[in-house]
Parts: structure tokens; sequence; C-alpha cells
């Protein structure tokens, strides 16, 4: 397996990521557990690490946790993405007055991908102040990677519900779950299998550090299977508490097949992204 395609990576200006970084050793609230940095290195190297494990494209994964950080942090994921072409030119919003403007800003830059964090920012996804957001997403077909599920744990807006309501109004909306929706994957499942445009990453999923507190369930595995077409690589690098090799074992051992795995961690972004 040498050419990957991560579609849930984080890259983000020094300074916030430094802060990111702080909150993970602090074992803050939304972590909820010791979580040690494993890539905690300067920018060229954790690209050329990311590059070294075969991946020929990835994203800038970013995403405000107040009002008025949005079009700042677009604005520096357009320079990264320009001095970093194997990068999928990466975008955010929050629930906001000017969400619309800055989604639309985003999308003239060139952005491809959108990260909304709904754990991180704690809003509602069908806030109306989000109508046109979706509305125009949904038209331009680019995909939003959604922090949805209740890990690690919950959030006011996380869980299936908010997000079952979002897509019953926005069916074509191209949304991908972040986490498989971990730990409520057969509810997430469940949207995958009713909304043909949702796709979920299996950003740590299956690992030792999530079976242990949210375990994916074994009779899940053929639905998993039967929607593998739909399903990303994720492994949230650099962030994450254990090797990159790990991520890609970990998915090796659900036993679902070579044709896959090669789908997953490569085809159906590729054909996604038009790479």
């Amino acid at each position: 397996m040498s050419r990957l395609v991560d579609v849930h990576t984080h890259f983000m200006p020094q300074r916030l990521l430094a802060k990111v970084w702080a909150y993970f050793d602090a074992a803050g609230p939304l972590v909820g557990r010791h979580w040690p940095i494993t890539y905690r290195h300067e920018e060229r190297q954790r690209l050329e690490t990311l590059r070294g494990f075969g991946v020929r494209a990835f994203t800038s994964m970013l995403y405000p946790h107040k009002p008025g950080m949005a079009r700042s942090l677009n604005d520096w994921a357009a320079e990264f993405a320009a001095r970093t072409p194997d990068c999928l030119h990466t975008a955010t919003f929050y629930a906001e007055p000017s969400a619309l403007d800055d989604v639309r800003r985003a999308l003239e830059q060139g952005a491809r991908v959108f990260k909304c964090h709904l754990q991180v920012g704690a809003y509602d996804p069908n806030d109306p102040l989000l109508d046109g957001v979706w509305a125009l997403l949904t038209e331009a077909g680019v995909p939003v990677v959604t922090h949805c599920g209740s890990g690690p744990v919950p959030g006011p807006f996380t869980g299936p519900g908010p997000v079952a309501a979002l897509l019953a109004r926005y069916p074509r909306l191209p949304l991908t779950v972040a986490h498989l929706g971990m730990p409520e994957y057969e509810e997430f499942l469940a949207l995958a299998e009713r909304y043909e445009r949702v796709t979920l990453d299996t950003t740590m999923a299956f690992t030792a550090f999530v079976e242990e507190a949210a375990p994916f369930p074994r009779r899940a595995l053929p639905r998993l299977a039967d929607l593998g077409d739909r399903v990303l690589l994720g492994t949230d690098f650099p962030n994450i508490p254990y090797s990159y090799a790990d991520a890609l074992h970990a998915l090796e051992r659900t036993d679902l097949g070579t044709a896959w795995l090669r789908a997953v961690c490569h085809d159906n972004a590729a054909r996604l992204f038009g790479l």
C-alpha cells in the first residue's frame, strides 16, 4: 500500500497548533484522557514525515472555536495550499453572521474541502446562520469533514441527531463523518446508507487507543464493508498518540480485504477529489 490519500490531517498556524498541543498535553475536557502527541515536529519535518508514509494528498484541517477566527484561518490555509501542492486546499467556518461570506470567499480562493468541528465549536449545524453555507456547499459539491460524533467526550450538538436533521434538510450535502462517527458508529452508518453523498473517514478507528474506550461493534463490520466505496482514510496526523503505521495496521485488522483497503486508503478519495 504505497499510495495513500489522507483526508483528515492537521496543519494550521504554528501559534494555534501550539495551543492545540498544550490542550492535549493538559488532557483538557474535550480530550478527557492522557494523549501524547507523536509527531510534535516543526512543519517541514511533519510534511516530510507524512510524505514518507506514501501519502500523495492530504488536508490541512483547521477550525475556529469562537466567532471571528474563520476568515484568518482560511487565509492561512490558502497560503499553505499554495506552497504545498500535495495539500488539498482546506477551509473552515463558524456559526456566525459572516459564515456564508467566509465560505464563499474560501471557495473563490480555491478551497476543495471544509472542516466543521461541532465538538470544539459547540454550535448547532442547524443554526439558521449556516443555512446559506449548507446550500452553497451542496450546490458546489465540496465535501465537509465534520466531527459530529460524541467522542472522545460529548458536546452540546454532537451525536447523530443534529446531523440527521441537517441531512433531512440538505440530502445532497457531501458530508464526511469524521472518526466513523465514534462512538455512535451504527447510527452514522445508517445515515451513510440513507444518503448517497455521505462518506465516513477512519480517523483513529480500530486503534488500540480507541478500541479500549469506544470499540467498533464487530456486528457492524459487514455494513462497513458494504459502504466500501464511501469510506475514506483519515488519521488525525500529527495529533495522534501512536504511530502512523499503527493507524494503518488497525485498518488491516478489520479483515475486510485488500480491495476494501485499497479503496479506503486511496481510490475513494482520489475519485472524490478528482486526483
